[in-house]
């Protein structure tokens, strides 16, 4: 262990949280106000793109909070399990495995279910779901269990380590995560909601009760508690999208809030900030929910074969003009896995029944598409 820093846990009353209010209200108001924008437009929304927003939402929460961890996942894959999930159509993805429908499982489970006892059992359940075969990576791992061996969070290479972070022992974990529990029923409803949610994710990566998954149950407990705050059972904007954008900052502000005192006011300020930016994205979210609901709206009637409906999706989700150089046929042929002929006639196909047009500007070898948006 450091000899340089005290960890926060190593004192007695390391639980007894304290922060600079001064500094603290600006940001919770502007996260509040923030949100009270996003819930109005929430309502504004049909009960069908109440659902198409979720999707979208959990597909991106699912995918990030992955990827936090260093681990990539395929977006159709994702998005066939948070289909299934929500009862939503299927047509055109692929077969989610049984680690995607576990995460998605937990995710749907911490909003929908938000209103129900936070247990050990509960917990461990949660673990056991987000490792379905007992590995992680190609080592065995102590599923829906406590750890038993000291953790530490270290990079660098081998002889060369930097300790970031050692966890509490694990003789303390069955104590440390009671006393978590207990804390989590009693401020329910008594705590500032945002504030709740920050001072949750920090408690349990502090304790980081299991062999591995710490961070994705952090996240799947934080947005727990701001549907807890809400009172909604669906998740409208995906903090774990914009912690990854800022994922540097993250760890560094949780390296530096796990050492000396049990002041976490720079912790508390960077997570009002990240949820007030992860709002404002929800907002991009929810317009392209809208620009797709309007285009198959639009083109409810107009015949496509699975590839085409393929493509277009894949359009649609980048946004108007987002799709990075346009569709080519190149593009087609790898994205559909079908041959070149095939693909020049499909996209043919699409520019007749006015589904695709041109690119401006783009000729001969380098023509490219995009959806007609208008």
């Amino acid at each position: 262990m450091a000899n340089h820093a005290k960890y926060i846990w190593e004192d007695k009353n390391w639980t007894h949280f304290s922060w600079d209010s001064s500094k603290l209200l600006p940001l919770l108001g502007q996260a509040r106000q923030t949100q009270g924008k996003i819930l109005v437009r929430v309502r504004s929304l049909g009960v069908p793109l109440t659902g198409q927003a979720q999707a979208e939402i959990l597909t991106e929460e699912a995918m990030k909070t992955s990827a936090i961890e260093g681990e990539v996942l395929k977006r159709d894959s994702v998005r066939s399990s948070v289909a299934r999930h929500l009862g939503l159509s299927q047509a055109g993805l692929s077969r989610a495995d049984r680690y995607i429908d576990g995460l998605v499982e937990i995710l749907l489970d911490a909003t929908r279910n938000y209103d129900k006892p936070l247990t050990v059992k509960r917990l461990q359940s949660w673990h056991a779901a987000l490792f379905p075969t007992g590995y992680s990576g190609l080592s065995k791992i102590r599923v829906g269990k406590w750890r038993t061996k000291p953790m530490q969070v270290v990079s660098g290479a081998v002889g060369k380590e930097k300790v970031h972070y050692q966890a509490p022992p694990a003789e303390r974990l069955d104590k440390e995560m009671q006393d978590f529990l207990v804390w989590w029923e009693k401020s329910n409803g008594t705590m500032e909601g945002f504030l709740r949610a920050a001072i949750a994710h920090f408690w349990f990566v502090m304790i980081h009760p299991f062999d591995d998954g710490n961070g994705r149950m952090a996240r799947a407990l934080t947005d727990m508690a701001l549907a807890q705050d809400e009172k909604l059972k669906m998740r409208f904007y995906s903090l774990s999208s914009q912690i990854m954008e800022e994922r540097s900052d993250y760890y560094s502000v949780l390296e530096k809030s796990s050492k000396g005192k049990n002041d976490i006011t720079a912790w508390l300020s960077w997570f009002l900030g990240c949820a007030d930016r992860a709002m404002k994205k929800s907002e991009m979210i929810i317009g392209n929910v809208l620009a797709k609901a309007d285009f198959w709206q639009r083109f409810s009637q107009t015949t496509m074969n699975e590839r085409q409906r393929k493509a277009v999706n894949r359009l649609l989700d980048a946004g108007a003009g987002q799709f990075q150089g346009g569709l080519t046929t190149r593009k087609y042929v790898s994205l559909t896995k079908t041959s070149r002929a095939t693909a020049f006639r499909e996209i043919s196909d699409l520019i007749d029944k006015n589904v695709l047009r041109q690119n401006p500007k783009s000729k001969g070898r380098s023509v490219s598409y995009d959806l007609n948006w208008s």
